[in-house]
C-alpha cells in the first residue's frame, strides 16, 4: 500500500440530472435524494484512497443553501479532508446548473467521514493524505 496519496488521487465528480422522480411537490431535488448521491460520491472518494470497501461513519453536516430544481444538472465534487489511522474525512460541494441559462449556483455542502474496512470487515489502516 502506498504510504501517502494527494488529495488529487481521490476526487470524485459526479453529474446527475433532476429528474420528476427526483423532486417534490415544489419542483426542487428531495433532500433524501441529494443525501443518497453525496453519500455515493464521498464513499468513492473514500475507497480510492483506502483501495478497499468503506463504510459511513456519520455525515457531520449537511447545508442546504439554494434548491436545485427540475431539470437542472447537478454536479458533486468529492474531496479529502483528512484522514485518521482508518478512518477518511470527506467534503463534498454541490452545484445546480440551469442548462437554459447556464446560471451555475453552489447549493449545498456536506461532511462525511468513512472507515476504511477488510476482507473480514474491520477496520483497516488508510494511506496518509498529502496536501
Amino acid at each position: 500500500m502506498k504510504a501517502f496519496k494527494t488529495v488529487s488521487e481521490s476526487s470524485v465528480e459526479a453529474v446527475h440530472l433532476v429528474l420528476p422522480n427526483d423532486v417534490n411537490l415544489l419542483n426542487n431535488l428531495m433532500g433524501g435524494q441529494l443525501m443518497h448521491w453525496i453519500d455515493i460520491a464521498a464513499a468513492l472518494t473514500a475507497s480510492k484512497h483506502a483501495n478497499s470497501i468503506v463504510a459511513t461513519v456519520s455525515m457531520d453536516s449537511l447545508n442546504f443553501k439554494h434548491p436545485a430544481r427540475l431539470g437542472e444538472m447537478v454536479r458533486l465534487q468529492s474531496n479529502l479532508v483528512s484522514v485518521g489511522n482508518t478512518s477518511m474525512k470527506i467534503k463534498v460541494d454541490v452545484w445546480a446548473e440551469n442548462l437554459q441559462t447556464g446560471n451555475k449556483i453552489h447549493t449545498n455542502e456536506a461532511t462525511l467521514v468513512f472507515v476504511a474496512l477488510d476482507d473480514s470487515g474491520k477496520p483497516t489502516p488508510v494511506p496518509g493524505l498529502m496536501h
